[in-house]
């Protein structure tokens, strides 16, 4: 049994058509003879898309009851049970109710897909996970119900539904998407002309991807390398010369010519990475292509020609733009260059645009070789063995007189010059060969102590060893400096990689970074230096070492950041071969201080607005809330003195009550207001102390109704760690806020349990309940969920309770209460249990 197919009618809105494209889509198969069945589909009480169910067989839902209400959703099983060919699933990125199969509609999908049944479903644009964060700051709306990006690539087919914001718009205002009463509403909020051309948008180039998508994978399964011209695409070579800015700006204007053109920008690195380019360059033209939308590339290869032409054919590009060649009239001895080379191997599907600039035939420069950087006592002994070593060795076999022959002769001298090759380089090797070579004519080669040579042969002898001689040191020589390059590489990659994780995990600060340059370099000390323009004076954002620094011009080495930043180091001059490390550890500096000030900048306005909303709050609950209990007081006072009634004892008791009633709920709400600010303070200074709960929490229940609390303390629990007082307020605030909103029969239960070392107190009501996005919400200041009448506090009893308990060490959740409700779960520290001492031995007592 293979997997079944999925068919995406893919909508940049409610309301474009998704659903009545698919329930034509089903009309056409049944007509066809295909066993199609309607598993789920929402109409939403749109007449033209209830019109098109008709005809289509229906399988029958699920009910569920969630919360006291019913909801239907798709049974899986009865479509599954039922089998058909095609199963038609509307709304792929619904949430199913609790209860359901799966929690996710795309779940369902799976299912149905994995059995053999082929689906054709419906979503829109802004429910894509991964365009969560671009839909809310487009509409200004989080979507929370999303379907992954996956889930959607992997369909067989994807049709874009589509239609334009004003042809959207008059449906909406004919009534064919919401009723009339919502119409309005959603014309000047989330149907904006402005949204719907911007999700428009969204879908056409997530549609326009998926296509290339698919463009790719089938050329990648045909094996076609040659260009096919669906759009266009256009690569920059890049060589990290200055002339780089002037390809990318041309290759931009290229692609805006055509519709959707798109700029790659490529620079060709060597494999043993030697090369010209300026680190700094480079990444001034990648920020300058990804600001013009493209992208940047670093691609390796050694033939930068074929890695090239490679690249494009690739990424299915359509034109290359190089610039005229930097290189000199006479450099061309060796060979026509990069851009006479592409242009003829292209072929007809590449057009290759060479652009001049300011830079031609100014000369491109020679790549500055790496030399073994041996060190001077390795040098010293290098040429010491390749010259002194030589007439040495001569001497000593002039003098024993022991006829060796001049084969056995010049292999004496060929192990000097490669001891020379691996002790100093090729220099003391050559000068080994040079030398050797003439102390063999002279004291070794017919006629002796004369630089002729009798027999050809001899002549022949000696050339090859001059020849063996020079190719085994370039050899050595060659491969001490590829040890050299690799090794040196790997300590490259190695930094680059702490700078690369560092920057995923945001963990590094300035002064460990400055601190981390010191060390990798050597250096007394480092500083990152900013000015804000060129004329005024440098500041030092850090540093770190002995020696603080002021100007660049002060440091041994400078690496410039952008035009208004530099690293300045002091201690050594650095080769320039280290300043590409030194670049990274430079950008890396500059990005780390932005993401301090900008930490610092969000927590300042975080700090600003949470200051701002809890006095909005207070100027609110002030207004009113604490209004309230003065205005009851005022009334009851102003009848009491009032001489034009005279009232029964009954009637002035019930007033003296209410009078009594408002200055609690004023002490109340005062005393809350009080402690949330010492809360926020930190002005809370628990008295920590063992007591038992049965001591505390029947207490804290004083200020409630009779019969609304079922109470459960077991006395076998251990003693906790608390704060006698502000245990006390927190409970009583914790179950006052429960019987607020508990049903007049349900009483709130309060039942306290062991669990380790801890204590939980439980306080259970059959309430409302609060969904899982609000539970936390609910602890914060001046926050009363779901419609709490006007009166019944300022909102901080919860907010109060969760910080006197984690002042004294525990913690304050909610959970659901099985069967409907809230559960506040308030966990404490026991009191360890202690072992009793042990008897005294009495019979040892008596021996003694």
């Amino acid at each position: 049994m293979g997997r079944g197919k999925l068919r995406i009618y893919l909508g940049a809105a409610p309301g474009v058509g998704k659903t009545y494209a698919m329930l034509s889509e089903a009309h056409r198969r049944v007509e066809r003879g295909t066993d199609c069945v309607v598993a789920f589909v929402e109409h939403h009480g749109r007449p033209r898309t209830e019109v098109m169910l008709h005809g289509l067989e229906q399988v029958p839902r699920r009910d569920l009851e969630h919360r006291g209400s019913a909801f239907t959703e798709m049974d899986v099983d009865a479509v599954l049970e039922r089998r058909p060919a095609v199963a038609l699933v509307d709304e792929l990125a619904h949430t199913n109710v609790p209860g359901s199969r799966n929690a996710k509609r795309w779940q369902d999908v799976e299912e149905l897909l994995a059995a053999g049944i082929d689906v054709v479903s419906t979503v829109n644009i802004q429910h894509l996970e991964s365009l969560g964060d671009v839909v809310e700051s487009i509409t200004g709306v989080r979507q929370r119900e999303t379907v992954p990006d996956e889930v959607v690539r992997r369909a067989d087919q994807i049709e874009l539904v589509d239609m334009s914001p004003q042809a959207l718009r008059r449906r909406m205002a004919h009534g064919n998407i919401y009723k009339h009463d919502r119409i309005d509403a959603s014309l000047s909020n989330y149907f904006r002309p402005g949204n719907l051309t911007a999700l428009r948008e969204l879908a056409l180039l997530w549609t326009a991807d998926r296509v290339d998508e698919y463009l790719q994978e089938y050329r990648g399964e045909h094996n076609i390398r040659s260009t096919w011209q669906a759009r266009e695409r256009i690569v920059v070579g890049l060589t990290g010369g200055p002339e780089g800015r002037t390809l990318i700006r041309r290759a931009a204007r290229l692609a805006e010519k055509g519709a959707g053109g798109e700029v790659l920008a490529v620079y060709i690195a060597r494999s043993d990475g030697l090369t010209a380019a300026s680190p700094k360059e480079l990444a001034v033209q990648r920020t300058l292509v990804e600001d013009l939308g493209g992208t940047f590339h670093h691609v390796i290869g050694d033939d930068v020609p074929t890695a090239l032409l490679e690249f494009a054919r690739g990424v299915n590009a359509t034109q290359i733009v190089l610039g005229s060649s930097r290189r000199k009239a006479w450099q061309y001895v060796f060979g026509p260059g990069v851009g006479a080379t592409v242009a003829r191997e292209s072929g007809p599907d590449l057009d290759v645009h060479i652009v001049t600039h300011d830079e031609v035939a100014k000369g491109r420069g020679l790549p500055v070789p790496r030399g073994a950087r041996l060190g001077t006592s390795r040098l010293i002994w290098g040429w010491l063995v390749g010259v002194a070593g030589p007439a040495l060795l001569a001497l000593v076999l002039t003098q024993i007189d022991m006829h060796l022959g001049l084969a056995n002769d010049m292999l004496l001298f060929l192990a000097l010059t490669v001891a020379s090759a691996l002790l100093g380089g090729l220099l003391p090797a050559l000068a080994s060969a040079a030398l050797g070579s003439l102390l063999l004519n002279y004291f070794f080669t017919m006629p002796t102590h004369r630089f002729t040579i009798a027999d050809p042969r001899n002549i022949v002898a000696i050339v090859v060893f001059v020849g063996v001689a020079v190719s085994v040191a370039s050899v050595v020589d060659l491969a001490a400096r590829r040890t050299h390059q690799a090794a040196r590489l790997r300590a490259e990659s190695e930094i680059l990689s702490f700078l690369a994780g560092s920057v995923l995990r945001g963990e590094t600060t300035l002064d460990a970074l400055l601190e981390r340059v010191r060390e990798t370099f050597n250096m007394e000390s480092v500083a990152l230096l900013e000015r804000a323009s060129d004329r005024d004076p440098w500041t030092c954002a850090g540093n770190v070492g002995p020696t603080p620094l002021g100007r660049p011009e002060d440091a041994d080495v400078d690496m410039p950041v952008g035009d208004h930043m530099a690293l300045a180091l002091s201690g050594r001059v650095l080769p320039a071969e280290d300043r590409r490390v030194l670049a990274a550890f430079a950008a890396q500096a500059a990005v780390v201080l932005d993401r301090q000030r900008l930490q610092s900048e969000a927590d300042q306005a975080r700090a600003l607005a949470e200051g701002n909303r809890i006095r909005t709050a207070l100027l609110a609950a002030v207004s009113h809330d604490l209004r309230t209990p003065l205005a009851s007081i005022k009334a009851s006072v102003s009848s009491l003195r009032s001489d034009d009634v005279e009232w029964s004892e009954a009637d002035q008791a019930e007033l003296l009550e209410g009078i009594e009633d408002g200055a609690d709920r004023l002490d109340h709400l005062v005393g809350n207001l009080l402690d949330m600010s010492r809360l926020q303070t930190g002005t809370v200074m628990p008295l920590i102390r063992e007591i038992d709960l049965d001591e505390v929490v029947p207490m804290a229940l004083g200020g409630v109704t009779e019969g609304s609390v079922d109470l459960d303390i077991p006395e076998t629990l251990p003693m906790v760690e608390v704060d006698k007082g502000l245990l006390e307020r927190a409970v009583a605030n914790i179950v006052e806020n429960a019987v607020k909103y508990s049903p007049d029969q349900e009483p709130v239960t309060v039942a306290a349990s062991a669990l380790g070392r801890r204590v939980e107190v439980r306080v259970v009501d059959r309430g409302p309940g609060v969904p899982d996005e609000a539970k936390d919400r609910i602890f914060e200041p001046f926050q009363r969920y779901g419609d709490a009448p006007r009166g019944a506090g300022v909102g901080l009893g919860l907010a109060v309770a969760r910080g006197f308990v984690e002042a004294m060490g525990g913690t304050l959740n909610a959970e659901d209460t099985p069967g409907g409700g809230l559960t506040m779960v308030l966990t404490l520290k026991a009191v360890p249990l202690r072992q009793a001492p042990a008897p005294p031995d009495v019979s040892a007592q008596v021996g003694s």
